[in-house]
């Protein structure tokens, strides 16, 4: 049986299934993955034991689902450089040129998306930035800490003097990305086209609904995985 002390967080980085579930009842796993379910069930109206119940029904064991809880620190900051960091670079541009196509085409009939055009313009600057932070200072950070636990020598202090000082940099930078497509969603009704959308407007919503759920993946892992062990590790180096 689930104990209610684990947070959202813990259940996503155990099961990713669970995602899915918190998805549907619009409980931030990412971002907001420290909180328990009761408290992130106090003030929506939602059933904390009902969804716990949704969570025990998950067939144990029948998860295809990666275990990134189990991977190593330097694999996993690796894994997330190469599949969600490109992943933003490469359809961030394409998102861009059909935002604007959006704006000049429907942006009479649907001005919502001149607001929708500028908040992933900033997204995606934002992101851009975040992510060379992470690949140029913190992740060879993690990974020379992984290669001096392997080694058993000195780990060197670095500029930044605790590796909880960038986390927590990134973390807040996560939890503005958060907000930032909170507006996206509701300005998209929830990425549900109009009746008079073409071909281009129904890709677009899309992609960035595939967007918002690539960036939640990619928040959990680093906040409820990557982050937290990193600087366990630190600690006993």
């Amino acid at each position: 049986m689930l104990t209610q002390v684990k947070t959202i967080g813990d259940f996503v980085a155990e099961d990713f299934r669970t995602a899915a579930i918190f998805r549907k009842h619009k409980i931030d796993f990412c971002c907001k993955g420290g909180r328990t379910l009761e408290e992130a069930c106090e003030g929506k109206g939602l059933n904390a034991g009902e969804i716990y119940a949704e969570i025990n029904n998950l067939e144990a064991g029948n998860s295809a689902e990666i275990d990134f809880n189990s991977w190593p620190l330097d694999l996993l900051a690796d894994y997330v450089e190469k599949t969600h960091h490109r992943y933003v670079e490469e359809k961030s541009a394409v998102l861009l040129q059909f935002l604007d196509k959006l704006c000049k085409v429907h942006g009479g009939r649907h001005p919502e998306l001149f607001e929708i055009s500028e908040l992933f313009m900033e997204s995606a600057q934002e992101l851009a930035a975040h992510m060379k932070k992470e690949e140029l200072i913190l992740f060879p950070f993690i990974r020379k800490m992984v290669t001096v636990q392997r080694s058993g020598t000195p780990l060197d202090h670095p500029n930044f003097g605790t590796v909880e000082n960038p986390v927590n940099m990134m973390m807040h930078d996560h939890e503005q990305e958060g907000e930032r497509f909170r507006k996206i969603a509701a300005l998209t009704n929830d990425y549900q086209y109009p009746d008079d959308a073409c071909n281009t407007y129904r890709v677009t919503y899309q992609m960035l609904e595939d967007f918002e759920k690539d960036l939640h993946k990619h928040i959990h892992i680093e906040n409820n995985i990557l982050f937290p062990k990193a600087v366990a590790l630190e600690k006993t180096l």
